[in-house]
């Protein structure tokens, strides 16, 4: 017996179903986004500009910061996109 299925993507569930919320929502996660973006984007900054700051501690603290910014830039700009166009497919 053969597994012919596949799944292609995924369906989430809405936040609310009210506009101005969706809006208000978007406007969070913008800024979470961006506030995340502004932390990480520093603490990269800092560690790769100041040489006192090349020790084992801060080589794990921008691994951190790496991973930090490649797993929100993945999930929330495609959340926020879900909200503006009241979509609920995540490929």
């Amino acid at each position: 017996m053969c597994n012919n299925s596949s799944i292609t993507e995924f369906l989430l569930l809405v936040l609310t179903d009210t506009r101005e919320l969706q809006l208000l929502h978007f406007g969070l996660f913008l800024g979470i986004y961006l506030a995340a973006l502004l932390g990480n984007g520093l603490i990269l900054t800092a560690v790769a500009c100041d040489h006192r700051l090349h020790t084992p501690m801060y080589f794990f603290l921008l691994n951190l910061a790496l991973n930090d910014l490649g797993c929100i830039s993945t999930t929330l700009p495609k959340a926020m996109t879900n909200l503006l166009w009241d979509t609920k497919a995540i490929p």
